[in-house]
């Protein structure tokens, strides 16, 4: 009896008092409710300070996405990731792209070249310069008339012995200067490529890359203002 009692109060209609009572109290207070919790949540979206606040982020993010990509492209290897140098004057090993100058001038060297004299030039160069950011870096090779045939000592000794080199000379290139990642990253960004022994490159951190034919000499009026404007930067 209780049990079937229990059922029919279960299924029995609502009356019109208690009708009218969720109509008339209850149901005002859950609209109230819904209504001020959906305008806090889009509140959330319309407030200016809140709106600054997510612009700030996606700016944030979208400049760190910048300045990574900006440094992937701009330093001293005109956009490649790394370039290992092996001095065989001027210190240990370092890459190129991360050099810590204000300015490198990347010159291709040969020992029995017309031009080879231009080695003192470059030492002048680099005493005159390298407090103030310039990094020098010789890089022989054997590309133009078979003029670098010899070995990594042999050329260390020519420039230290000849011209009392103490600018950085890495070890003799074995790969074609045009096959060169290198080089082929510069000659891209200039516009030219080495046509000669003592082509130079003038390269900054922003990986603007200035050419200076083999027959501008390390000490003329043209590389130097070159080199010093790049040093204000």
């Amino acid at each position: 009896m209780a049990r079937a009692a229990c059922s029919a109060a279960l299924v029995t209609p609502l009356t019109p008092t208690l009708a009218m009572f969720i109509w008339t109290v209850i149901a005002p207070v859950l609209a109230r409710f819904f209504t001020k919790g959906y305008a806090k949540f889009m509140n959330l979206f319309t407030r200016p300070i809140a709106v600054k606040k997510i612009a700030l982020k996606i700016a944030f993010f979208g400049t760190s996405l910048l300045l990574v990509a900006s440094a992937q492209a701009a330093n001293f290897c005109a956009g490649a990731a790394s370039y290992s140098v092996q001095p065989l004057i001027g210190g240990k090993a370092f890459d190129l792209c991360q050099a810590p100058a204000k300015a490198v001038l990347l010159v291709n060297t040969a020992s029995r070249c017309g031009f080879t004299p231009q080695y003192e030039g470059l030492e002048k160069l680099h005493q005159q310069y390298k407090a103030k950011g310039l990094m020098v870096v010789a890089l022989p090779a054997n590309d133009f008339g078979q003029q670098e045939s010899g070995g990594n000592k042999q050329i260390a000794d020519f420039c230290k012995i000849n011209y009392g080199v103490s600018f950085t000379v890495g070890e003799k290139l074995t790969t074609p200067i045009g096959k060169d990642p290198l080089y082929q990253k510069l000659i891209a960004a200039s516009g030219k490529a080495p046509s000669w022994n003592f082509h130079k490159y003038l390269i900054t951190p922003d990986g603007k890359v200035q050419s200076f034919e083999s027959a501008i000499e390390p000490q003329s009026a043209a590389l130097i203002k070159a080199v010093e404007t790049a040093l204000i930067k």
